[in-house]
């Protein structure tokens, strides 16, 4: 199941405690050492859009903590630092500030939260006026935040389209994803992404008719066709209500983001196989008036495809 969504607590790692410790006989005095920096957190960018899986069962990471100084003056070991990926595409919003950091490209590397210092060992706390210092310093904490993280696809292409419209088909048809696919509706649950030539097609959960209050699956992932560079709205050639059927979709987009209503986009009437070459014709003319770009395109037309593949190309 994908994780698109999700609230965690990322904290530094806390200071080790100074040591109150003393020289045995002739040497009597303070010996205790500083306790070791507590480890600092940073979230780097991945391309594993599957990266919040990790947070299924944990919601709470931390660095390590810094270890507690030693007797002869000796500092404790620091906290190792912690580097947590973040899928490509992630917005973190501190719950505290309101601060946005968004992730857009890979290997993005940000200090999220620092580690705190070690507390001084009763041999760096010796004063003129306290030579002999019994007590030693505890560490301090590290920094913890609260954040939500929220997954948007990074797609260059996003198939969009009313349930069972062969949306699957086809992203499996371009970039062999291997989708899981049938002839019923709501057979993908959540979005599914593939790779052509070398740009990410994320394939969309159908949308229906009050999606974007809330009905069926397809609000929760509008989101996820925000940045997409070109839309490809799969209509199929099956319907008896073709241009409702388009009209619907645009209608959700509206509501949910005027500007996703706006982006580019070609329609691709699907299944063509189901229907003869003079109904495609047809079919055709009646989106002419829409001023899109279509395409009639089938998984079982091998020619049908590489014009599709050449276009996107």
């Amino acid at each position: 199941m994908l994780i698109d969504e999700v609230q965690v607590t990322f904290k530094g790692g806390n200071g080790g405690d100074g040591r109150a410790s003393f020289y045995p006989g002739k040497k009597a005095g303070p010996d205790g050492g500083n306790g070791g920096r507590g480890g600092d957190l940073y979230i780097k960018a991945t391309s594993d859009l599957t990266a919040l899986k990790q947070f299924s069962k944990i919601r709470f990471l931390n660095a390590e903590d810094g270890q507690a100084g030693g007797g002869n003056k000796k500092t404790g070991k620091n906290g190792a630092d912690l580097a947590i990926n973040l899928p490509v595409g992630s917005l973190i919003k501190n719950l505290e500030t309101g601060e946005l950091i968004e992730f857009t490209t890979g290997n993005q590397l940000l200090l999220i939260c620092h580690g705190g210092l070690g507390g001084k060992g009763n041999f760096e706390l010796r004063s003129s006026t306290n030579t002999t210092p019994k007590a030693a310093q505890v560490g301090f904490s590290g920094e913890e935040k609260r954040f939500f993280i929220n997954l948007r696809f990074l797609a260059d292409f996003g198939l969009i389209g009313l349930p069972n419209s062969g949306k699957s088909s086809l992203l499996n048809e371009l970039t062999k994803a291997n989708v899981k696919v049938a002839s019923y509706p709501f057979t993908t649950l959540e979005p599914n992404l593939g790779v052509f030539k070398g740009k990410i097609i994320a394939d969309i959960p159908g949308l229906i008719e009050g999606a974007s209050s809330g009905k069926g699956l397809g609000i929760k992932f509008l989101k996820h066709i925000e940045k997409v560079n070109l839309l490809l709205h799969c209509i199929s050639a099956d319907s008896s209500e073709l241009l409702a059927d388009y009209q619907t979709v645009i209608n959700e987009l509206k509501n949910f983001d005027k500007t996703l209503a706006k982006k580019k986009q070609i329609i691709l009437l699907t299944k063509t196989d189901l229907i003869d070459a003079e109904t495609n014709k047809i079919l055709i003319e009646k989106f002419k008036k829409l001023k899109k770009k279509v395409l009639a395109v089938s998984i079982y037309d091998y020619d049908s495809i590489e014009k599709l593949k050449s276009y996107l190309v």
